[in-house]
């Protein structure tokens, strides 16, 4: 036989080897990575990848393989991570076992147990897939400790959702490990509609993520590999002739090579991949068109019931197709696989109709004695189908169904109900059949397909279910489809709290008069919630809902509804400020919770309990209490879901509150876009606070870049994005780019949440913004841009001074934050009008001082200022030492800048009386020198052409430099940038330097 391509060295590749190992020197180096691998069909990504591997272990690398497989051929989730951690010694293995969300994973196993009842719907937040992710990734973390692990990853384009969902959220979060996925997928494939598209669109954002493109060979290297492959064995215009047909592609240069050997060069692409089966004896030819039918992948012992051949037989015949390099042999030794997929592909579709149907029977036939089996159900339900089999296919589907939920993987537990609810119509006698009827397949369709991330297709589902009960008879049932109708409703990313009302209001009516059921308790603890989101208990409706929702459930034995419903309780308590009761009502609900594993509930508990501490002020005591819940979410593996990221975020923003800038900094480290959904980027947007505040302008500028799309479908990312975009701009000197964002934000965060309370700090940042532009009106003498920015100025305080009395805060009074800005903006006020009062900066000063050190020091530049301008010197010296000292501390350069800058234009020593004089450090300067050094030739009188001339530029360089600085500064004319340069020291720098 001619050679294969494996047998040869590697051709014309030494580029993309490269890449590939320098991301595998930055993983054993200890920065994690993952290489997306792209080609056409043939063109040498399995080889590579083969190449890799070899030199990985060669090095001491940990390898790692999985294959994906066609989704028509096996329905088992997650079956490349399945290989793959096969593969694992049996000491690990044995260790994976104690892991009670790994154990799924392992090869071989069998179902629990197959006649059971399915399992039954959660009716809180599903948390099984996020728990083996996490399991998964820890078992990864765990390894990469002992040593580096290459995890290859083949045929990506086949993928599952789940095992798609899976790579996602390993690719996003192994980042200090010393870990490298490697993983190929066929381009040609990927087609606009193709389920991995929108992975590969998410992944190829990330920075550890690289992007790898096997292209054909060119014509000298093809002629090359064919050289190589032919060994002397051809003449050399075949040799061409063969280079030219092949068109680059390596698999079919091979083809082509073992086909010209026996019978000459085949014209068709379909001659030329069948060409090497042409030659195998006949009892071979079908054997191979057998296996064709399992799939690219085939077991013995059923290629051995199939066959219809004797052990001798079916051996000489496997022999002579692997001696042929049709199949390979597994690694397991007990199954084969076609060399490549368009082998098989080629030979399946060459078969007959009629034998491909009776192939597909006898496939089935088999199957069904093998039930129990992990991923049996799916293969029998596809092969029923292939061949028109539809009540097997029916029944098959939804024991898949239930299969794939025991094994967390809720996306291809939709794709099996869908299937079965596709056949419905199609087959006598469903219900018999399917051991259901279609409502319940649709109700757990519904669940699967919320859990998935499909909240539009879960409510389709409902709401198709809902149309199917008849209210009459199924009361309960009817009932409890609109409660989970109404739950999608306020879980999703826009909640819908109108449509919510009209269904759990029609599900309250449906089972109001009726005993008390775990149905029932349900439908109160949800309708208590939605309740309570519309009115915030001010006409009383939502605590006797609530209450009646605790009774309900004791009476049912329904703790998940019961402790839901208590926390409900305790925010209608926190709303008429009766904060101990709250919090003694949230402890017992989270221990309650935790008892009976409603993780959701549990979970939401912790974090209500958190945030009524911090809107207290009590800032160290939430920081505390959020501390001990992100451990239990870890412990628990839901550090992923929304309450888990909430709680991180919540933390982020209490760390930046008590000035441990770094730990807020760590807490947030979540790479933004990473995760389908939006609460990761809460946490990002949070982190803003700590690069804004320390001058790192570029990073918050490329954060901000990439959150603000998010902004309009969530109101922490608006008002989060929106103060940090504020005053970034204030600190760079650009007051009317800060009003515009302050508008733009509020505008964003009105849309979202009428009278919310995040409005208070973007008001607030947007008057000082307003004061900043009239204090610079009235040094201009411009009287017309005052009387714009004092009338913008009064219209911003007066929507601050409504939100005040309109807002209902969660612990029923405004909290020290908000009365800190309330505080912050009236003081602003009077600048904005020309009379700074100190009295109005000390009152902020107090009240920053509750919660937030780095504001308070902000206050007291501010309180300094207005000092001096009372001619209060001594107060100003010593607002400013304190101001400097915090500033310093925690390093944020641009408010330690204004600070000293404050102090030498007042001529003040920051140093403390009898303290050795420290040379102050550089100020946060927006000017490149080029910059500074036009802007002081300005100062000094000197014309565009002149300035030229004295730098050695031309005229229209010197323009450009002036157009940037007045741009850096928010000038609108040369003598305003000059001025605006003195008052921040900029030129005084210069000169000094």
């Amino acid at each position: 036989m001619p050679r294969l391509g494996s047998g040869i060295p590697l051709v014309a590749r030494e580029k993309e080897m490269r890449a590939l190992r320098q991301a595998l020197e930055r993983a054993r180096a200890g920065t994690a990575g993952a290489v997306l691998v792209a080609g056409e069909a043939g063109v040498g990504k399995s080889r590579l990848l083969a190449e890799l591997s070899e030199l990985a272990r060669a090095d001491g690398v940990r390898v790692l393989t999985g294959r994906c497989l066609d989704v028509g051929q096996t329905g088992l989730p997650y079956l490349p991570f399945v290989e793959a951690i096969g593969q694992l010694p049996a000491e690990a293995l044995a260790e994976v076992r104690t892991r009670p969300a790994l154990a799924r994973l392992l090869p071989g196993s069998v179902d629990e147990d197959p006649a059971a009842e399915p399992p039954r719907v959660r009716v809180d937040e599903d948390m099984g897939q996020l728990q083996l992710f996490e399991a998964v990734r820890r078992l990864l973390a765990d390894l990469a400790d002992e040593e580096c692990v290459l995890l290859a990853l083949e045929d990506l384009h086949w993928a599952d959702a789940s095992t798609r969902y899976l790579l996602s959220f390993l690719v996003s979060r192994l980042r200090t490990h010393r870990v490298l996925v490697v993983a190929t997928y066929r381009s040609d494939d990927v087609h606009r509609t193709h389920p991995l598209r929108p992975l590969l669109a998410e992944l190829v954002r990330l920075p550890a993520v690289e992007r790898l493109e096997l292209r054909p060979f060119g014509p000298a290297e093809t002629l090359e590999f064919v050289r190589a492959l032919a060994d002397d064995a051809l003449p050399a215009e075949v040799e061409r002739e063969i280079a030219r047909r092949c068109e680059g592609i390596p698999f079919f240069a091979e083809e082509l090579i073992a086909a010209c050997a026996e019978c000459g060069l085949p014209t068709a692409l379909a001659d030329v991949l069948l060409a090497r089966t042409e030659r195998l004896s006949p009892l071979t030819q079908r054997v191979v068109r057998l296996a064709s039918v399992a799939g690219r992948m085939v077991c013995h012992h059923r290629l051995r019931a199939l066959a219809g051949l004797g052990d001798a037989e079916l051996d000489e015949a496997l022999r002579e197709a692997v001696t042929h390099h049709v199949l390979v042999l597994g690694d397991s030794g007990e199954d084969y696989r076609f060399r490549h997929s368009l082998l098989r592909e080629a030979v399946y579709a060459d078969l007959l109709p009629g034998e491909r149907a009776r192939w597909h029977a006898a496939y089935a036939g088999l199957l069904a004695g093998e039930e129990g089996v992990r991923g049996v159900a799916a293969e029998l339900a596809h092969h029923s189908m292939e061949s028109h089999d539809l009540p097997t296919a029916l029944a098959a589907s939804v024991r898949a169904a239930d299969e794939a939920a025991r094994g967390c993987a809720p996306a291809e537990a939709l794709r099996h109900l869908e299937r079965a609810l596709k056949l419905w119509g199609a087959v006598p006698d469903p219900a018999e059949v399917a051991g259901a009827d279609e409502v319940t397949l649709l109700r757990r369709a519904a669940y699967f397909a919320g859990v998935s991330g499909e909240p539009e297709r879960a409510l389709a589902l409902v709401r198709s279910a809902i149309a199917m009960t008849d209210e009459r008879s199924e009361p309960e049932l009817a009932a409890d489809l609109r409660r989970r109708y109404a739950q999608e409703l306020l879980g999703s990313p826009e909640p819908r709290l109108a449509d919510a009302v009209e269904m759990i209001e029609r599900a309250w009516e449906l089972v109001g008069d009726r005993p008390a059921s775990p149905s029932r308790a349900w439908v109160l603890a949800v309708r208590a919630r939605v309740l309570c989101s519309r009115y915030h208990d001010d006409d009383g409706a939502a605590r006797p809902v609530a209450e009646a929702a605790v009774l309900d459930a004791r009476a049912s034995g329904t703790t998940g509804a019961e402790m839901d419903a208590l926390i409900t309780l305790a925010v209608l308590d926190q709303c008429r400020g009766d904060i101990d009761a709250a919090c003694d009502r949230l402890v017992v609900a989270r221990t309650r919770a935790a008892e009976t594993g409603a993780w959701s509930v549990e979970l939401r508990a912790w974090f209500n309990l958190a945030a009524n501490r911090y809107e207290q002020g009590r800032v160290a005591e939430a920081a505390g209490i959020l501390e001990q819940a992100v451990r239990r979410v870890e412990s628990i593996g839901m550090a992923w879901s929304n309450y888990g990221l909430e709680l991180r975020r919540l933390l982020v923003v209490a760390r930046y509150a008590l000035g441990d800038w770094d730990a807020s900094a760590a807490a947030a480290e979540l790479e933004p876009g990473s995760v389908p959904g939006t609460v990761d980027a809460r946490v990002a947007a949070s982190a803003l606070d700590v690069r804004v505040a320390r001058g790192e302008f570029e990073a918050a500028a490329e954060s901000l870049r990439v959150l603000r799309p998010m902004a309009p479908g969530d109101l922490h990312v608006a008002s989060s994005t929106g103060a940090c975009g504020v005053e970034m701009a204030l600190w760079c000197d650009r007051p009317k780019e800060a009003a515009r964002r302050a508008v733009e934000a509020l505008r964003q965060v009105d849309a979202l949440e009428e009278n919310a309370a995040a409005g208070l700090r973007l008001a607030a940042l947007g008057v000082t913004a307003y004061a900043e532009l009239a204090r610079r009106a009235r040094q201009r003498r411009d009287c017309a841009g005052e009387r714009a920015a004092v009338a913008a100025g009064e219209e911003m305080m007066a929507r601050l001074r409504g939100l005040t009395t309109d807002l209902r805060p969660r612990i029923g009074r405004l909290g020290p934050e908000g009365q800190a800005w309330v505080a912050r903006a009236e003081a602003d006020f009077g600048r904005l009008h020309g009379a700074d009062r100190p009295e109005a900066w000390q009152r902020a000063v107090e009240l920053f001082g509750e919660y937030n050190g780095y504001l308070q020091a902000v206050a007291r530049w501010r309180w300094a200022d207005a000092s001096l301008a009372a001619g209060d010197r001594e107060r100003a010296v010593e607002q400013l030492r304190l101001a400097v000292d915090v500033a310093d501390e925690l390093g944020a350069a641009p408010l330690a800048d204004a600070v000293r800058a404050l102090a030498r234009r007042a001529r003040i020593s920051l140093a403390a009386p009898g303290a050795e004089v420290v040379e102050p450090r550089q100020i946060l300067d927006p000017l490149t020198p080029r910059e500074r050094s036009v802007l002081g030739l300005v100062a000094l009188g000197r014309t565009n052409r002149q300035i030229g001339d004295e730098l050695y530029i031309s005229e229209k360089t010197v323009s450009v430099h002036l157009s940037r600085v007045m741009a850096k500064l928010g000038a609108t004319s040369r003598t305003e940038a000059v001025a605006l340069a003195y008052d921040r020291d900029l030129l005084a720098s210069a000169s000094a330097s």
